[in-house]
């Protein structure tokens, strides 16, 4: 066998030094995610604003004011509809963490359900602020934004009591049953009205905070109930449903229809004297905070609290030219 000449012996050396160092230095690929999409660094210069529905304007104005304060402050914001689908909003979910969004502006579909997804985005560094809706996790978000529910119908029921006395009949239309909001507002109802005796609830159903839903449902309890004397109401989309109803049975004139939210034609309603009263929470005021917490987050800011609690109003014909637009009239 003939003796390798020293320089080809140099130059085959060399390649394979050269061999093992790209091998060394070639990124490793994670066994079973050769084909996965891969992630997008967080940008804190988009936020996402997922909300459980756009089919009721009040969502809509909640949902459309978070953007436009974002905006304002100079991010990129997009809206998500969920359409009270909680898989939906599961991927919106996958789509902004892939997107690398750099925070999320929540109205949450089911207060258990949708604690995943906060904690997903999370994991993926993108801080989420819940507005409105409740998640029943205290290590999830940075922070929730909520409406005092329980006070606003405290002070509802002790409307509810002096409007329609202290002996009667009534229905109770509930919201989504998976909402905290829900509940929260049936509680505090109760916590007034259930200390008179001659109230009596012969009916109490969901309705899932839709108009159309609250129209059938009541159509349905009147048929059992044609007695009643007064209608509480989760939301005002609800109240407006029941009231129409009513309207339809001949009866708008003899049953109090009582609401919750402020929205503009509710508000209308009750200075018609078509409604008896609703709860004013503040929509905009809501949405707000959120994008500015997520300002200040950006900023370096960690210093929130779990829980932001936003004062609700009663408004009933004595004080209803205060209010409109989602609010108190003059103010943002």
């Amino acid at each position: 066998m003939c003796p390798i000449p020293p320089l080809r012996f140099a130059a085959v050396g060399a390649l394979l030094l050269a061999a093992l160092f790209l091998t060394a230095c070639k990124p490793a690929v994670p066994a079973g995610n050769s084909s996965a999409a891969p992630v997008q660094p967080a940008k804190a210069s988009r936020v996402a604003v997922v909300v459980s529905t756009l089919n009721n304007p009040w969502f809509v104005v909640l949902a459309e004011t978070a953007r436009d304060r974002a905006k304002e402050l100079g991010y990129e914001a997009v809206i998500f509809d969920s359409q009270n689908d909680p898989a939906k909003e599961a991927q919106h979910f996958d789509n902004l963490i892939a997107s690398g969004y750099g925070a999320v502006l929540f109205n949450c579909t089911d207060a258990k359900g949708s604690i995943a997804n906060v904690r997903r985005a999370k994991a993926a560094g993108i801080p989420v602020f819940c507005m409105d809706r409740e998640i029943e996790a205290n290590d999830a978000a940075v922070s929730q934004i909520l409406s005092d529910n329980y006070s606003g119908c405290v002070a509802l029921g002790q409307y509810f009591v002096e409007v329609v006395g202290e002996e009667g009949k009534y229905v109770e239309l509930l919201g989504l049953v998976a909402d905290t909001n829900t509940w929260n507002r049936s509680k505090g109802f109760h916590s007034v009205v259930d200390r008179f005796p001659g109230l009596k609830m012969v009916a109490q159903q969901s309705a899932d905070f839709d108009r159309t839903k609250a129209l059938e449902v009541l159509e349905a309890i009147l048929q059992a109930h044609p007695d009643i004397n007064a209608v509480f109401c989760g939301n005002d989309a609800m109240a407006m449903g029941a009231y129409q109803a009513l309207l339809a049975a001949g009866k708008a004139d003899k049953v109090k229809v009582f609401g919750f939210d402020g929205a503009d034609d509710v508000v209308k309603a009750v200075a018609e004297g078509k409604i008896a009263a609703t709860v004013m929470q503040f929509p905009k005021t809501m949405a707000r905070t959120a994008a500015e917490n997520a300002d200040k987050y950006f900023k370096g800011e960690r210093n929130f609290p779990q829980r932001v609690p936003v004062a609700v109003e009663l408004v009933t014909k004595a004080n209803v030219a205060k209010f409109g637009d989602y609010g108190r009239k003059g103010q943002p």
